[in-house]
């Protein structure tokens, strides 16, 4: 029985993270896999969709381009030229996370992994099957979409993302059941192609989980771009009619329809945690199904541990990563590098959405007085330069001692611009410490020092 001193199962962006580290650090290693490396993330989530979301950023600013005085006539998208686009740019990335993983020695296994007593791992393929012997196990498994109990759902054209991403024709017209982070992202790059996009949000406004301005904002710009907008709507049923797919929901107590070739289901996702453990072993789980963990991430199974979608808190893949890393350093005897607590939240719209640490209402909660400053990105240069839509950058500073503590962003870049941000909270920096660095102008990076500016002023 080959022995490890950390067998990995899954290869997401979490998983091939930890392992790489592990390995760099001096642990004997092993990945196991039981599709594509680079999981989710990489092969049906935030790559192809920012490769998408790219495509439309390019196509919003080439159709009006006469603003710049470029005349660009019958500017059109192959969409079979643009999912090859995506393939390549997966396949790049993909080629490059297998050959990180060479180059730290770490052993990569196809199969599907699951745990036995006395911290051994069975891998189960075609063939057969093989057990590894390891010191530490870590889970990470990720997750995948979760659909509705309801009439209909199960009817060809009703989608979730992995299916929407295996269609090879553009289509005409999409409802997307979801107006959750998934749910605005493809509403963006399917409306920006030419699909009719609409909206159903069960929730009173657009993106609930983060700030009412920002859901308000976009909810404007939407509809300026012509996406249909349902808030509130409690999906009952989805029936097919004729070639279409009707979708029967209530809104304002009033009963209401809205017909697509194609709908999307973007409710969330749900943690792929069934079947980890061998029974009758098992682990303490929440009634969503994410697995527990301490502090340091180890669950309630002694030598095996789990990050990402697996267990409670963000559904990001740079989390997973920053976990998958921590959990290398800690196994290794090193106290973990990232600050956890601290995780950028970004939504890849047009304008950009970033949050970072606490908001308003977060630091209400917990009775934290703070000091608000904000910029409108109106007044900013480059956003005029760039006929950017309506938008702002507001901060967050403790009242009594000056420290940063979170920000909310919807801008142009405003992905690239929270880190810059995300490093002063995590670093506890003062709104002054922050303004002592000289921004360059014109720029977006500009509006930042506004910000903070304005709310040292407080």
């Amino acid at each position: 029985m080959e022995k490890y001193d950390l067998v990995v199962i899954g290869g997401g962006p979490g998983g091939y993270t930890a392992a790489a580290e592990a390995a760099r650090l001096g642990l004997k290693t092993a990945l196991v896999e039981s599709g594509k490396l680079g999981g989710t993330c990489l092969h049906l989530g935030c790559i192809p969709t920012k490769a998408m979301l790219h495509v439309a950023e390019i196509l919003r600013t080439t159709r009006p381009a006469e603003a710049f005085g470029i005349h660009t006539e019958n500017v059109r998208l192959d969409y079979g030229e643009m999912l090859a686009y995506r393939q390549e740019t997966v396949q790049k990335l993909a080629d490059g996370v297998a050959a990180m993983l060479r180059a730290a020695g770490v052993m990569v296994l196809a199969g599907k992994g699951q745990v036995l007593p006395e911290s051994r791992v069975r891998i189960e393929t075609d063939e057969g099957e093989t057990v590894l012997e390891a010191k530490h196990i870590l889970l990470a498994t990720g997750s995948r979409p979760k659909t509705l109990p309801l009439p209909g759902m199960d009817l060809p054209g009703v989608l979730d993302s992995d299916g929407l991403f295996a269609l090879e024709e553009l289509p005409e017209s999409l409802v997307i059941l979801g107006g959750g982070v998934i749910g605005v992202e493809m509403a963006e790059a399917f409306s920006a192609m030419g699909t009719k996009v609409t909206i159903l949000e069960a929730q009173p406004r657009l993106l609930p989980e983060m700030d009412k301005e920002i859901s308000q904002n976009l909810r404007m710009i939407f509809k300026k771009r012509g996406i249909g907008l349902h808030i509130g709507a409690m999906l009952q049923s989805v029936k097919r009619d004729g070639e279409a797919l009707k979708c029967t929901f209530t809104e304002n107590n009033k009963e209401m329809t809205a017909r697509a070739q194609y709908i999307l289901c973007a409710v969330g996702r749900r943690p792929n945690s069934e079947g980890l453990f061998a029974p009758p072993m098992q682990s303490e789980t929440t009634p969503a199904g994410h697995i527990q963990v301490d502090g340091r991430f180890q669950t309630s199974v002694p030598g095996v541990y789990a990050i990402g979608d697996l267990i409670p808190g963000p559904q990001l893949a740079h989390a997973a990563s920053v976990e998958g890393r921590a959990v290398a350093q800690i196994l290794a005897g090193r106290e973990p590098t990232p600050d956890l607590s601290v995780i950028p939240r970004c939504v890849y719209t047009s304008p950009e959405i970033a949050e970072v640490g606490f908001s308003e209402k977060d630091a209400a909660e917990r009775g934290i007085p703070v000091r608000v400053g904000k910029a409108l990105m109106g007044g900013n240069g480059r956003t005029q330069i760039a006929k950017g839509e309506r938008g702002f950058i507001k901060v967050m500073a403790h009242a009594e001692t000056g420290v940063l503590l979170g920000a909310l962003l919807m801008c142009e870049r405003a992905t690239d611009l929270v880190g810059e941000l995300a490093l002063a909270v995590s670093n506890h920096l003062t709104a002054r410490g922050f303004l002592r660095a000289v921004r360059p102008h014109p720029s977006f990076e500009e509006a930042l020092g506004e910000a903070v500016e304005n709310a040292e002023k407080k």
